[in-house]
């Protein structure tokens, strides 16, 4: 079985469940850039809006008719870098936290305000990484699903908020990926 079998047999796999496929662009330039989050149908259903000329970093999230779904801030001026994802109330989502620095990785610690924690396992550097909930996959990225350069793959289990798991997606490259 040849390395195109085996990407075939693993696309199959994926798609034979109720999973939801998204093709993000991961972060080229700085905030003020905007990029679109396609389904795997190549439909727009997310714009990522990067605010230019803030003090703290900031991305919206819109419908493709623009109306605000999540707004993503960076809070400054604390130990850890943290962001947080709010709803288009301004009511806090979730808030994620880079943790200390250790020798061999980077660790990453996701608070979600209605649910339990959601733990980021894998290389984010390298966009391969899950997102789980008590051991159970709610979430993956990985490149090797996409053949556009710089862009990845997002599968989110049908019982995840797809706004959510998008936006701690691009909260983790966006402060993984810093200086950019």
């Amino acid at each position: 079985m040849g390395l195109r079998d085996r990407r075939q047999e693993r696309r199959e796999e994926r798609r034979g469940d109720d999973t939801i496929h998204y093709q993000m662009r991961q972060k080229l330039a700085s905030i003020g850039d905007d990029f679109w989050i396609q389904d795997s149908a190549g439909n727009r259903v997310y714009k990522v809006n990067g605010k230019a000329l803030r003090i703290r970093e900031t991305l919206i999230f819109e419908d493709p008719q623009g109306n605000a779904l999540a707004k993503i801030q960076e809070r400054k001026l604390r130990v850890r870098d943290t962001m947080k994802i709010e709803d288009a109330d301004g009511n806090e989502i979730a808030s994620v936290k880079k943790a200390m620095v250790s020798p061999v990785r980077d660790r990453w610690h996701v608070s979600v305000a209605n649910g339990p924690d959601i733990a980021v396992k894998g290389n984010i550097l390298d966009h391969e990484y899950s997102l789980e909930v008590d051991g159970r996959k709610v979430g993956e990225v990985s490149k090797r699903w996409v053949r556009l350069a710089d862009t990845y793959g997002v599968e989110i289990a049908p019982d995840q908020n797809p706004v959510v798991i998008l936006a701690i997606t691009a909260v983790l490259d966006e402060m993984a990926h810093e200086g950019r």
